[in-house]
């Protein structure tokens, strides 16, 4: 099967880049301190140890926090394979051959009525979860919008967002930056999600704006319009502080009027 092909968001690059070399540096400052930390005076070394034990504390918490979500979302919800849900397990097959990757472990999850996806990974092992409320969208107006949103989640995978993101820890000290880095993150999925779901594609993103009911109502020159007749200060701060772009500016982004 022919590789497709999608445009990366060029902020991605830059972001990823401005965090790389902030991370590169902090890891040397760490190590360095070690190493200067192993020549400290005796009557220090007390206070070192306490350092690294909670530091090590810290470090653990994330990793058991992680482990238990993990754990939650294999133990409460529903493994997509062969011959469950076929043939949502036909669409995770197709997108993943086509980006040339491995078909990450799947599941469904119920939500409370949340209209959404995510991508995340845990020891080396990536995992997708479609929430329910998505699927049945899917089965009763059609599989398009869920073509897409399913490839916007292996767009993840495929650009290891998850672990680089994990490496450039360090970054975080930077303010503002890894959420700049995320959001041109989620443009760069979207054009995966374009490239593999083209008629999803509006769909895809107008029913995390209007619901699984309405989003077939919306008008979407006049909600990108809207966006950019609406200027303001709070709305531009709110997007600085998400992880995504406001959804206007996605669907401007993959040209969606």
């Amino acid at each position: 099967m022919e590789k497709i092909s999608y445009k990366i968001n060029p902020k991605e690059r830059f972001y990823f880049s401005i965090r790389l070399i902030i991370s590169i540096i902090a890891y040397l400052l760490i190590l360095l301190a070690i190493v200067e930390l192993s020549k400290a005076p005796a009557n220090v070394l007390p206070a070192v140890l306490m350092f690294l034990f909670y530091g090590g504390l810290l470090a653990l918490f994330f990793f058991i926090r992680a482990g238990l979500f993990v754990g939650h979302i294999k133990g409460n919800a529903v493994k997509i394979t062969k011959s469950q849900f076929p043939d949502i397990y036909e669409i995770l097959e197709r997108h993943c051959e086509k980006l040339k990757i491995s078909i990450p472990a799947s599941y469904i999850l119920q939500s409370d009525g949340m209209l959404n996806a995510f991508a995340t990974r845990f020891i080396g092992r990536n995992y997708v979860v479609i929430y329910s409320e998505i699927l049945e969208i899917a089965y009763e107006q059609g599989q398009e919008a869920l073509e897409f949103i399913i490839a916007h989640e292996l767009g993840h995978v495929k650009r290891s967002h998850m672990t680089r993101s994990l490496l450039l820890l360090p970054s975080v000290i930077l303010p503002f930056l890894p959420k700049a880095y995320s959001r041109a993150c989620e443009y760069t999925c979207d054009n995966i999600g374009k490239a593999l779901s083209l008629n999803g594609a509006a769909d895809g993103l107008l029913i995390l704006a209007a619901g699984k009911k309405l989003y077939t109502k919306v008008n979407i020159a006049e909600y990108i319009n809207n966006e950019q007749n609406e200027p303001g200060f709070w709305k531009w701060f709110a997007e600085k502080m998400s992880s995504h772009p406001n959804l206007p500016k996605r669907l401007k982004n993959l040209d969606m009027k």
